[in-house]
């Protein structure tokens, strides 16, 4: 039986070489040896690999680079990053040394702009995106940002009323905006329409009766985003074809509007089976723009993207071993992790995400297939493998040498809706959180970021 996990993972994937090696029968992930960092850290931990950031930045301004050129496209491309998706300090600043721009969701994103202004990560004529459905300490925030000297900041309207939320500025100087259209989301989608952003059948007429009217306002660009994310389907392709022709429109009657946001989605590998053509896709989305542009007689838009997951996602993975196998009867094997999905992995409950998941160590041992559980009472504390509906595949450890497993490309998210820092279900504490990254060598290197969590915090969260 020896090899047969090795041939199970060979035989059924592609294995991606450039994230995953087994040397010796142990897991490396991005050239890292897993269970060096098992060994001097512990389980269950966090890890962050900081050099993935900058690499997957990279490769999106390539793609998009390249789709312009072949299509001899005259507008720009801008990278903006999504700050939802992650909004740790060394994301952040790991993500600015590639030239971007910076997308916000909350009023809580802008003492974040605020801080990296003030360390010297940004300067004040970055580019600012400020989505979202946006309440009064929102667009006051914005407000104060353009106010300070922040230059490119560009609030994308929500609704036809938040524009009055900004009178105090263009009664007296001009201030730049963006208009979200409301996405038709697919049929299969709970609502069909997205609750986010404007109408587009409203769209024209709101700038004719409203925006136009007051010329300190200029509309300079034009967001949608399909939640599905970026696919290769009928249905992206109709609804970016409509974006198009309103860009078109809304040019016609508006010279200042210079700029069409798609926002993000590309998608991140979630699976050994992952099969996307990341250049195929921007080289279609580069040529549609263009070709409907000629058509319309119209300039082409300055192109921005707001890659979040895409940013981060691929940076991340949870490390855990496995504490006891229980058999329950006759067939069911339940290996025990030391922590909980519900509280590490929200998204695997919460919407029955997949992630990458393979043995960090006993590679060459037979396999057997198990169900993986949590530490929480919680019934629904469990993980599945969507191939094959239920359990997972693991190799028999050997007596007296713990198994240890990893979930990878875990980088979006999770923290943020698992609460971190703060009281999770049946007060199963935080893991550690290691940043790993590479010295001008080369050579890895590692740094605790979060201690597990203890409980005299919790004690004083809960008021004890």
């Amino acid at each position: 039986m020896k090899n047969r996990y090795v041939d199970l993972i060979t035989q059924t994937f592609e294995f991606p070489q450039e994230d995953f090696e087994v040397i010796d029968n142990q897991l490396n992930f991005n050239g890292i040896p897993m269970m060096d960092i098992i060994e001097q850290y512990g389980t269950p931990l966090k890890i962050t690999y900081l050099p993935k950031i900058s690499s997957q930045i990279q490769k999106a301004k390539r793609f998009f680079n390249v789709a312009m050129a072949k299509a001899d496209y005259k507008g720009s491309y801008t990278y903006c990053y999504c700050t939802k998706s992650s909004h740790f300090s060394f994301v952040l600043e790991e993500a600015l040394k590639n030239d971007i721009h910076l997308e916000t969701s909350s009023a809580f994103d802008i003492p974040i702009i605020r801080k990296l202004a003030e360390n010297g990560t940004i300067t004040k004529d970055i580019q600012v995106l400020c989505n979202g459905y946006k309440k009064q300490l929102y667009t006051e925030s914005i407000i104060e940002l353009i106010e300070d000297g922040f230059s490119n900041v560009i609030p994308i309207l929500d609704n036809m009323n938040e524009i009055q939320a900004y009178e105090k500025l263009y009664s007296k100087n001009k201030i730049k905006i963006g208009l979200r259209i409301a996405a038709e989301e697919e049929p299969n989608f709970d609502f069909y329409t997205s609750r986010l952003g404007i109408r587009m059948a409203d769209i024209h007429d709101y700038y004719k009766n409203v925006i136009k009217k007051n010329p300190n306002i200029e509309v300079k660009m034009l967001h949608f985003f399909i939640n599905t994310g970026i696919r290769d389907t009928a249905y992206y392709w109709a609804e970016l074809n409509r974006c198009i022709n309103l860009y078109c429109d809304l040019k016609k009657i508006c010279p200042e509007l210079d700029s069409l946001d798609i926002g993000g989605g590309f998608p991140i590998r979630t699976s050994l089976s992952f099969n996307f053509d990341y250049q195929y896709m921007a080289d279609e989305i580069i040529r549609q723009i263009k070709s409907t542009c000629e058509q319309r007689k119209v300039q082409e838009p300055n192109i921005y993207t707001e890659f979040g997951s895409f940013t981060v996602g691929e940076s991340g993975a949870i490390l855990f071993g496995i504490t006891e196998e229980k058999r329950q009867n006759d067939k069911e094997m339940w290996n025990m992790i030391d922590s909980s999905f519900i509280t590490t992995l929200p998204d695997t409950w919460g919407i029955k995400q997949k992630f990458i998941l393979l043995a960090v160590n006993h590679w060459d041992n037979e396999y057997q297939r198990v169900n993986l559980g949590g530490l929480t009472c919680d019934s629904d504390d469990y993980y599945i493998m969507e191939s094959v509906k239920s359990r997972v595949f693991l190799p028999k450890p050997d007596p007296g040498e713990p198994l240890y497993i990893g979930f990878f490309h875990t980088g979006a998210y999770q923290e943020s809706l698992g609460g971190y820092g703060g009281i999770q279900h049946c007060l199963i504490p935080a893991p550690k959180h290691v940043l790993i990254d590479r010295d001008e060598n080369g050579d890895y290197t590692t740094r605790l970021f979060a201690k597990e969590q203890s409980a005299k915090s919790m004690m004083k969260i809960l008021g004890y």
